[in-house]
């Protein structure tokens, strides 16, 4: 199938990122990569910058995925829905910075090739966390928006600590206290009849982005 050879020539860009960045990167190491013709590869991007663009669209795409899953999970806590669509944004970054210095390039919002998909992304999350905030109730000095800005500092906060991941469940539990109303911040039924949530349980999602198929 057409999706399936895109996502084959996603990956071997993938695989040339890790290695030389995307600058260097060409069409013929793409398609060395693939094992196939670079005639082969124009069939489903029209370049390099092409191929690098898509490949930042389905990245960021699976990661939104994730973070829509888990704030629309009506059988969670407030806390573990908010906690649960910043972990989709810091696994993103974590995977991608970890996995070579190239890889980090997918999530500068500077960048001529893909710097609109990376705001984006940001943009959707902050309106995933106000409507989160919005529905739960925030603490009387603090806008739903604003509650959702802090959390995506505490985010780009942690995708640089050395154990970012540890640290989000209590980081999160944390600022929900001060950024919620009391019975919603530590998990307490609320508006939308949700259960309690345990202090520093699991979000209940999948594993990185960048591991989904």
């Amino acid at each position: 199938m057409a999706a399936d050879r895109l996502d084959e020539v996603l990956d071997a860009a993938y695989d040339c990122l890790t290695r030389y960045g995307v600058r260097r990167t060409t069409m013929d190491d793409i398609a060395l990569r693939m094992g196939v013709s670079r005639s082969a590869v124009y069939q489903y991007v029209r370049g390099k910058d092409d191929a690098f663009r898509q490949l930042a669209a389905r990245l960021h795409t699976r990661a939104l995925r994730r973070a829509r899953d888990a704030a629309t999970a009506e059988d969670a806590s407030y806390t573990t829905r908010v906690r649960g669509v910043l972990a989709a944004k810091l696994d993103l970054a974590r995977g991608l910075t970890g996995d070579s210095p190239h890889t980090a390039e997918l999530l500068d919002d500077k960048a001529r090739l893909f710097g609109d998909i990376c705001g984006t992304f940001t943009a959707d999350l902050r309106q995933l966390l106000t409507a989160l905030f919005a529905e739960a109730g925030t603490s009387a000095t603090i806008e739903p928006a604003e509650a959702a800005d802090i959390c995506l500092a505490l985010v780009t906060g942690l995708e640089a600590a050395p154990d970012g991941e540890r640290l989000l469940g209590p980081a999160t539990e944390a600022l929900l206290t001060g950024l919620m109303t009391a019975g919603d911040a530590h998990g307490h039924d609320g508006p939308a009849g949700l259960g309690r949530d345990g202090a520093y349980g699991p979000s209940g999602l999948p594993a990185r982005c960048a591991a989904e198929a």
